[in-house]
């Protein structure tokens, strides 16, 4: 029973929707039509169509893009970019092989010149420092016996050469007298050179001793740390030249290497100043100067230039070692002179010239004299004026009896920075 009931009052309600739908509709639609005749009134001009005559003339219209002549300042720079790298950078390796003693340095300290570095173990140095010590003081004390011994033989030959001289001796007894004395004189000769022998072997312990600590070149940043206290290390005369424990570089004083192309370079001259900015600190821009221009050109990318190296001076704390510097060397500027965009210029044949607007709306061909030229704008020496009007395209409409393609081949070209750089007419 009550599921009858429910079922009744699902046909009634149904029944009431869709008589009160046509209702709604009828209001939708007089609301929009209201909405509509308000805006046509409030903004006439969006609803006002346009004539045929009106649609022709827009398209018969086309009036190319211009530009009024005026002055401004032209920088022409040549752009590269770079990798930062320290002026004086060094591989530190022990000259002796050895276990690494002391080892506190580490990535990114900073040392004076004549600093300590590392310091190799030396004890078997030391030992072998006190045995060629003792073996000193053994040769000299076999030199003072010698020399003693020399002074003997010498006192028995001269008591023997005399009693020889007054026949009281015989040549054989005088002979045997001068015999020791010689082997005197050459035992303390031995005796001396072992001494030196000694001496000698003792200097060159103190010298490894010496080497055992390795002291710092320059005032340097560590850069690279490969080897850990108690590994052994072998040194620079060893395999592979010795093992590596430090790399160190001069931070103050950078070095960017950087690909100029072949047209740039001959530009270019060593102590010419150079912008740089570095890609991963914006807004920091540095002062540098060309150090170097490679005489043999390379490729890279493709691109046939000359390796070009330009130092920046008191660089510690602005940039590091691997970063991406971009490079802006100015080569030639001007002030305040006459311009116009190098899309308003073409050429034909060598023939420069503009397209300037006259009073009835047409454009006449005008031959310009070129001069400084930036990848924008170009200075114009002669041909316009200021405030004159240049087309930035070629123009269709032109003065009566000109042709756009003066010359009957092909259609000008538009200048560009490397033709400006060419040569100007």
């Amino acid at each position: 029973m009550s599921g009858f009931l429910s079922l009744a009052r699902f046909f009634s309600v149904t029944t009431h929707f869709r008589q009160s739908l046509p209702i709604r509709w009828m209001l939708a639609l007089f609301v929009i039509a209201g909405l509509g005749y308000w805006a046509r009134q409030q903004y006439p001009d969006l609803f006002r169509g346009r004539s045929p005559g009106e649609l022709a003339g827009a398209k018969k219209s086309g009036a190319p893009p211009t530009i009024v002549v005026g002055t401004r300042d032209i920088n022409f720079a040549v752009t590269a970019a770079g990798d930062i790298g320290p002026l004086d950078a060094v591989s530190v390796r022990p000259e002796i092989g050895g276990l690494i003693a002391k080892l506190t340095l580490d990535i990114g300290d900073k040392v004076k010149k004549g600093d300590v570095l590392f310091e190799l173990d030396d004890k078997d140095l030391q030992t072998e420092k006190s045995s060629r010590k003792t073996e000193i003081a053994g040769a000299r004390l076999a030199v003072e016996t010698q020399k003693l011994q020399l002074e003997k033989a010498g006192l028995s030959f001269e008591r023997i050469k005399r009693m020889f001289e007054s026949l009281l001796v015989s040549r054989e007894v005088f002979d045997n007298a001068r015999v020791e004395h010689d082997l005197a004189k050459n035992s303390l000769d031995i005796a001396m050179n072992r001494l030196e022998t000694a001496q000698t072997a003792l200097q060159q312990v103190e010298d490894k001793l010496l080497k055992t600590v390795i002291r710092a070149p320059f005032d340097c940043t560590i850069l690279t740390r490969t080897v850990s206290v108690g590994q052994a290390v072998s040194g620079a005369s060893g395999f592979n030249s010795g093992t590596e424990v430090f790399t160190v570089a001069n931070l103050a004083d950078m070095i960017i290497t950087a690909h100029i192309n072949q047209a740039d370079v001959t530009r270019l001259k060593v102590g010419q100043e150079v912008t740089v900015e570095v890609e991963a600190i914006p807004g920091l821009r540095l002062a540098g100067r060309v150090e170097r221009l490679a005489p043999q050109a390379t490729f890279k990318n493709g691109v046939k230039g000359f390796s070009t190296r330009i130092i920046l001076k008191n660089a510690e704390g602005s940039v590091r070692p691997g970063m991406t510097a971009n490079l802006s060397i100015p080569l030639i500027s001007c002030s305040n002179v006459l311009a116009v965009p190098l899309a308003a210029v073409f050429s034909d044949q060598g023939d420069r010239f503009v397209y300037v607007q006259q009073g009835d709306a047409r454009f006449e061909r005008q031959p310009v004299q070129l001069g400084v030229a930036d990848y924008d704008f170009v200075e114009v020496t002669k041909g316009v004026k200021g405030g004159e009007v240049v087309s930035l395209v070629m123009p269709t409409n032109l003065v009566t009896g000109a042709s756009p393609i003066p010359n009957g081949n092909s259609a000008p070209a538009p200048v560009t920075a490397a033709r400006v750089a060419a040569g100007s007419k």
